[in-house]
């Protein structure tokens, strides 16, 4: 059996999300996010979200990480800051096996299409976990990013592609 943690990277919120594996078979084991507020500090800001993502890691052990790779915003700012979280986020795994996922192959490995919306990808979380219960969208996005990975895995040691 893998656990496997997902991440959806964001300053203001991380969402987690962790399943098991094995064989075929994927189930939940927990998920959450982890917040910061927008009046504090970048740089305390960035060891909220450190100190937290490492909490989580303790306290779930996963095997592996899986992290959604950072889309660009028009705002260069936002984009600078979520990549600042995004490296808290690579930091904080570093340690385990960490794989990087296009949103668009995490929405069409769950959904069949690149294109899909969050509210489409978060019922099939629902569909996927059942038992999960409710999921903000940062939390179905980063449980998305670690059922990807799973069906990933799994198609890659049979020897499947994944384009």
């Amino acid at each position: 059996m893998i656990r496997i943690l997902g991440l959806d990277p964001g300053l203001a919120r991380t969402g987690w999300g962790l399943i098991e594996m094995a064989g075929s078979r994927i189930a939940h084991v927990a998920h959450g996010a982890v917040t910061t507020a927008a009046a504090d500090p970048l740089p305390l800001r960035l060891k909220q979200l450190a100190d937290a993502l490492s909490d989580i890691v303790r306290a779930h052990a996963p095997d592996e990480a899986a992290v959604e790779e950072v889309f660009l915003n028009r705002n260069p700012q936002s984009t600078l800051k979520l990549g600042h979280a995004r490296g808290v986020v690579l930091l904080s795994v570093g340690h385990l096996p960490v794989a990087e996922h296009a949103t668009r192959l995490v929405k069409k490995a769950l959904t069949g299409t690149g294109a899909a919306e969050k509210g489409q990808v978060a019922f099939m979380v629902a569909r996927l976990l059942p038992g999960c219960g409710p999921l903000g969208p940062d939390e179905a996005d980063a449980l998305a990013v670690a059922i990807a990975h799973a069906q990933l895995r799994r198609a890659t040691a049979l020897g499947v592609s994944a384009a």
